[in-house]
């Protein structure tokens, strides 16, 4: 059986959500299709975590987010997120991936693991969180070896490697070394990340240059072991004893669902989909994007608050007033 509507929104994150508002307000036929938890990414995201940004930047269709501290941690988006969601009575089917997308005549076919669906309209708004940039080094299979980072206490008492330098590297750092863990950072550039938090930068620095952490600059893992990693560094190769592996390296949007669907990429390193920004509309009539997808490998391009107006460009292009 194949369940017929308007719009398909593939991805219940904060910008699928607002499409999903949209579509409510002007009465449109709407599913969002999500294939983990609501909100999956920030879900995935460091249980301690909080944004850079204040609650109200992250606020979709001026729903109003109110936090205990002007910047929000991830249980309080969480929590605004999920009201948003079930006080709206949004229609999204969880835990529910999305296999293939065609596009036939001027109606698209979707098939999920679960069902079919054929809709007029489709709109990606998957994120990028879901395949991490690998290190491409042996033993980076290991099981010691993560590329996530959810809380500090399994790294008590242990040496950890926590590779790069951005605001998730920083406070996976900061936050296992206050937990006990014995960390050593290995930073392919000569300092700390620019973008990292202002508040947090500092701090880092300060442990740095104390030698509570130990940071490698210039160097890059070259080989993993089940007790050691191997590092090149500016003083030549070094060994270091080694119980696990944080490689927060960043990730990447999945090209190959993009360009399975139809949707061109730049020719680039950047791998940038091909959307009017007016419209958010891609070379596919009828596809859009929006929210943090539309930047390809410039993942630092589009935020949650920079990208809340996509929701609004898109309903407003499907569906003129």
């Amino acid at each position: 059986m194949i369940a017929e509507t308007d719009i398909v929104i593939v991805g219940g994150g904060p910008i699928g959500i607002a499409c999903a508002l949209e579509c409510k307000k002007l009465g449109l036929n709407y599913v969002v299709i999500e294939k983990g938890a609501l909100t999956n990414s920030l879900y995935n995201y460091p249980k301690n975590m909080t944004f850079f940004s204040s609650s109200e930047k992250l606020e979709i269709d001026e729903i109003p987010f109110i936090s205990n501290k002007p910047k929000p941690n991830r249980d309080e988006a969480l929590e605004y997120y999920r009201r948003v969601s079930t006080s709206n009575k949004l229609n999204i089917n969880l835990y529910e991936t999305v296999l293939k997308i065609d596009k036939e005549g001027a109606t698209f076919k979707i098939e999920t693991d679960k069902q079919y669906y054929s809709a007029k309209n489709v709109i990606i708004s998957t994120g990028f969180y879901d395949i991490p940039n690998l290190l491409n080094v042996p033993g980076e299979e290991l099981p010691k070896v993560s590329h996530y980072y959810k809380e500090a206490h399994p790294y008590s008492m242990q040496n950890v490697i926590v590779v790069g330098a951005s605001n998730s590297s920083v406070d996976a750092a900061l936050e296992i070394w206050r937990k006990g863990g014995r960390v050593t950072m290995v930073v392919r550039g000569n300092t700390i990340g620019e973008r990292v938090k202002y508040w947090v930068r500092p701090d880092i620095m300060n442990r740095i240059e104390e030698g509570s952490i130990k940071a490698y600059f210039n160097s890059e893992i070259t080989e993993i072991t089940q007790t050691s990693v191997i590092i090149k560094t500016t003083e030549g190769m070094k060994t270091l004893q080694n119980d696990y592996v944080v490689a927060l390296t960043g990730y990447q949007p999945d090209f190959n669902f993009l360009k399975n669907i139809g949707i061109e990429l730049s020719n680039d390193d950047k791998m940038i989909p091909n959307y009017n920004p007016d419209t958010m509309e891609t070379n596919v009539e009828g596809l859009y994007l929006a929210g943090v997808i539309c930047g390809g490998m410039e993942t630092h391009k589009w935020f949650i608050e920079n990208s809340r107006i996509h929701a609004k460009i898109i309903i407003e292009h499907i569906h003129p007033n």
